[in-house]
C-alpha cells in the first residue's frame, strides 16, 4: 500500500515575505482593491476556506525611553487579522495566508491574507510580486518621500553666536 502526498512547494525566504506582508499591511484598501484587480486580471479571487475569519482587537503599543532606553507601554491599538487557506486540489497542499493591520478595516485584511496565499506559490509569485507588490512598495516610497519634503521644507536651523568675553 503506498500513499502518494504532494510536498509542499518550495516557501519564499522569511525575508522575502516579511517585506511584501509589510507593504500589504501599509496599503489603504482601495489601492488594494485596484492592484488585486489589476493583478488577476479581472478573473474571480481563488476560492479559499477562512481560517481565521477577520476579527479585530487590541495590540499594545511599546515605546522606549528616548528611543532606545527602558521599554513602557505607550497605548493599545486597534489591529485586524485574518488568516485563510486557497482551496486545492485533493493531491496539492493548501497554501495558508495571513495578514494584520492598524485600523478596523476586514475586507482590507481579506484581501490582504489573499495576497499572501497567492504570493506563497511559485507559479504566481514572480507575475504577483511585479504587478501588486512592486508598484504597491514604489506608491508607499513615493508617498514617504513627499512627506520628508514636506517635513524638511518647514525645518528650521538654530545657531548660537559667541558672546566676546
Amino acid at each position: 500500500m503506498s500513499a502518494t502526498t504532494a510536498s509542499p512547494p518550495p516557501a519564499p525566504a522569511s525575508s522575502e515575505r516579511r517585506a511584501w506582508m509589510a507593504v500589504l499591511a501599509r496599503t489603504p484598501r482601495a489601492d488594494l482593491e485596484a492592484a488585486m484587480e489589476r493583478a488577476l486580471h479581472g478573473l474571480p479571487a481563488p476560492a479559499y476556506d477562512w481560517l481565521r475569519p477577520p476579527e479585530i482587537g487590541l495590540a499594545m503599543v511599546r515605546g522606549r525611553v528616548g528611543g532606545s532606553g527602558d521599554p513602557f507601554n505607550l497605548g493599545e491599538a486597534t489591529v485586524t487579522r485574518a488568516t485563510l487557506r486557497l482551496r486545492a486540489p485533493d493531491d496539492a497542499p493548501a497554501t495558508v495566508g495571513i495578514a494584520c493591520h492598524l485600523g478596523r478595516d476586514r475586507r482590507r485584511a481579506e484581501l490582504a491574507a489573499l495576497a499572501d496565499a497567492l504570493l506563497q506559490m511559485p507559479e504566481h509569485r514572480a507575475a504577483l510580486h511585479r504587478q501588486l507588490v512592486e508598484p504597491l512598495a514604489a506608491q508607499q516610497a513615493a508617498r514617504r518621500a513627499g512627506q520628508q519634503r514636506d517635513a524638511a521644507a518647514t525645518r528650521v536651523e538654530f545657531f548660537t553666536m559667541v558672546r566676546g568675553e
